[in-house]
């Protein structure tokens, strides 16, 4: 009986993997906060018209598709971690300026500069972030995690940012939610500090296999 519950007790999760799961939590809450009101606040707070709306999307995806290849190509070259951990520090610090500073929009180019200013630290982001979190998924548990992360991380951070993105724009309008949506950012970005300690150094390309085990929890 003893050896049956050991087999379907949950296997442990390294440090990693558990911090960057919390981590983008948080930012998908700000994150979702915002997303279902932008085309609300651009045509009737900022008065553009809407094909704006289409423009600023496609700004921040032209900026963030373009740029993030040669910033995975150059991370790429080097062996370790160090570098993709600030690579991911530094876009978000460029993302969480740029939608503190929606909240001071006047004119629709200013949307499309923070737009642009969004997809440069996106760029930034993305490429070393999924790079790290693959890197540290437990064997025989790639699954799992890849789902904890999309049910936890994506689905119910969307979900519970959804849901707050109307009330609070019934209550304190839109453009204030901008500085809450700053504010997760902002916890976001401290809550990765705690992943410095796990971040692996630059070493020999066939060493990184065997150094540094990983805690679990």
């Amino acid at each position: 009986m003893e050896s049956f519950l050991k087999k379907l007790r949950k296997p442990p999760i390294n440090q990693v993997i558990l911090i960057i799961i919390f981590a983008e939590f948080v930012f998908t809450i700000g994150t979702a906060l915002i997303g279902p009101l932008l085309a609300i606040f651009i045509t009737k707070d900022i008065g553009a018209p809407v094909t704006v709306v289409g423009f600023a999307v496609a700004t921040y995806w032209i900026v963030k598709s373009i740029l993030q290849l040669p910033v995975a190509r150059y991370l790429d070259r080097n062996h370790g971690e160090i570098d993709d951990y600030y690579s991911v520090l530094i876009g978000l610090a460029i993302v969480t300026a740029a939608v503190y500073l929606y909240y001071f929009v006047q004119a629709a180019w200013h949307i499309y500069a923070l737009q642009a200013l969004i997809g440069i630290g996106d760029a930034l982001i993305v490429p070393p972030f999924q790079a790290i979190f693959a890197r540290h998924l437990d064997k025989d548990q790639e699954a799992f995690e890849m789902a904890l992360r999309s049910s936890f991380s994506y689905g119910a951070a969307s979900a519970l940012g959804g849901a707050l993105s109307g009330i609070l724009a019934a209550t304190i309008g839109i453009r204030p939610i901008y500085l809450i949506n700053g504010t997760f950012l902002l916890t976001g970005l401290f809550i990765l500090f705690f992943l410095r300690p796990y971040v692996r150094p630059r070493v020999p390309k066939d060493m990184m296999e065997v150094y540094m085990p990983q805690k679990k929890a």
